[in-house]
């Protein structure tokens, strides 16, 4: 493997049908099935390899453009304003003050507590945002589970039980009501055909400009910190 490209993520997973290449800003994931050969996954990243090296060259460029400081607020799905965040030494990853509406995080390291609160945040507030989507139009589902999905925002299930991304809570409400409208249509139409988007563009009119923006916006650098 060239020496350009960071050492590859192997990751076997009892579900996956098919060998699958994910290049994110620090690091390239390759999920294999439980079948899968180490010739098969050899002979997969050779045929792979220019691809590789052209979208991490990329994505190195990309992340090389962006302000990797760390926020001194989020913008969160569900609040009005802006939740400050303060940089500290303490014993604690993270201390969400919501009656002052102040995040303080501890500096030890930031970015992976950054990301704690994110997650802990989305799995309180995205399933209760789920069921109030849900209740509004009037399409059930069965469960919720938040998860930190790294090639999906959201899916469901043939038991009509619903996946969100902890991510979503980074974008604006519309953007995560969109996600939720989304997975509920499934619990209808299966499939991506023309009845499902008609059923989704019944709630969610503005659903393609909501979908490209979903599409071309990255999550911050520290999301991606392990």
């Amino acid at each position: 493997m060239t020496h350009t490209l960071p050492e590859i993520q192997i990751t076997h997973h009892a579900r996956a049908t098919r060998l699958r290449l994910r290049v994110e800003p620090t690091q390239i994931r390759l999920t294999v099935p439980k079948v899968c050969t180490k010739k098969q996954i050899q002979a997969f990243l050779q045929q792979s390899e220019q691809w590789m090296i052209e979208t991490w060259q990329k994505q190195q460029k990309k992340s090389g453009q962006l302000d990797r400081s760390l926020p001194i607020q989020l913008n969160l799905f569900n609040l009005e304003q802006p939740l400050p965040v303060i940089y500290k030494t303490q014993k604690q990853s993270f201390i969400f003050d919501k009656q002052n509406h102040q995040l303080w995080v501890s500096d030890r390291q930031p970015e992976q507590y950054l990301k704690a609160f994110v997650i802990a945040y989305a799995k309180q507030h995205l399933p209760h945002f789920l069921k109030q989507v849900s209740d509004e139009i009037g399409l059930g589902y069965l469960a919720c589970n938040i998860r930190q999905a790294k090639t999906r925002w959201g899916s469901c299930s043939a038991k009509h039980d619903i996946m969100l991304n902890s991510g979503l809570v980074l974008f604006p409400r519309e953007i995560t009501r969109y996600v939720c409208v989304h997975e509920l249509a499934h619990t209808v139409y299966f499939d991506h055909g023309a009845h499902f988007w008609a059923k989704v563009a019944e709630y969610d009119p503005n659903f393609k400009s909501h979908r490209h923006t979903l599409k071309n916006t990255a999550l911050p650098f520290w999301w991606f910190s392990s």
